[in-house]
């Protein structure tokens, strides 16, 4: 259930939509499977697959975009394409030309698409009604934006914002490596990368490595700067930083796995239960964080 690696965005908080109008905005691009002569398809499934594009649970939404593409690798084509272009030579006498070998690679397309094999990709969205957060549980940048694409497009003028914030993410995790330097209610753990900046760009990474010894403070004394860093928050969650401030590698610790309650059955049950613990937790770790970096910066 946890989101693993978080694309945060802002939303007024409270954001006042009910689910019924998130459920009506989603409906008109909702997923519908790839025809056989589509490549790709794209739009808002069930995060439960009972017909619900929206799943509210304690004023959270659940959203799940799913995309669905076809896989026609080129060589597949090509040699087919090939073989064909032969047969045209031995009838015609010539080889095919540059225009006829388009068309002829365009029809062998379509004619192979149907036969494509499909990949089904569903990313999570968690939206924080009450806290104004919008999540996206993607590492990669491109499918996030894909997805924004799409909000806007289902949510006409949806007050969607980046997270801006009065310090600026690498100059924090740079004094952050400092000696009892650590803000408040976080501890840094034992993966980093550090850049210089200027020519070369030379980077020096540590994993599973102690940070607090004399090399990382020379480095820093030399001017690199951090550009990712290990965090724990308060002993429940650890995860990395980047500069974008996209959270990678989220993991709940021990204590909060332990927070789940026995007497509760059913996979539904279980689903819900724990989607208020991991936004609970999740959304109280974004304001901690967001102090950590000076505050929300004043547009």
């Amino acid at each position: 259930m946890w989101f693993k690696n978080l694309q945060l965005h802002r939303l007024p908080a409270p954001w006042k939509v009910t689910p019924e109008q998130m459920e009506k905005w989603l409906a008109a691009y909702a997923f519908v499977p790839a025809g056989s002569m589509d490549m790709q398809t794209q739009g808002w499934a069930s995060p439960r697959d009972n017909g619900l594009l929206a799943h509210p649970v304690n004023g959270q939404l659940l959203l799940v975009y799913r995309t669905e593409k076809k896989l026609l690798p080129a060589s597949v084509v090509n040699q087919v394409t090939k073989a064909r272009a032969q047969e045209i030579e031995e009838q015609q006498g010539f080889k095919p030309g540059r225009k006829q070998m388009r068309e002829l690679k365009e029809r062998v397309t379509d004619e192979l698409m149907p036969r494509a094999f499909s990949i089904r990709r569903d990313t999570r969205v968690w939206i924080d009604l009450e806290r104004g957060w919008l999540v996206i549980d993607a590492a990669s940048a491109a499918l996030a934006d894909d997805i924004r694409s799409l909000l806007v497009k289902s949510i006409d003028q949806i007050p969607l914002a980046s997270v801006r914030t009065a310090s600026s993410p690498v100059a924090a995790m740079t004094r952050w490596l400092l000696p009892d330097e650590a803000p408040y209610g976080f501890t840094v753990d034992q993966d980093t990368e550090l850049r210089a900046i200027g020519d070369g760009n030379a980077t020096v990474r540590y994993s599973g490595h102690s940070l607090e010894g004399d090399e990382v403070q020379r480095h820093l004394k030399e001017g690199k700067q951090c550009m990712r860093l290990a965090l724990t928050w308060n002993d429940r969650v650890s995860f990395v930083l980047t500069p974008s401030l996209t959270i990678k590698r989220v993991a709940p610790l021990d204590v909060i796995k332990d927070m789940s309650d026995p007497t509760i059955q059913g996979e539904d049950e279980t689903f819900d239960a724990d989607l208020v613990l991991m936004t609970g937790e999740l959304s109280k770790m974004f304001g901690d964080l967001v102090d950590a970096l000076g505050g929300e910066a004043k547009v």
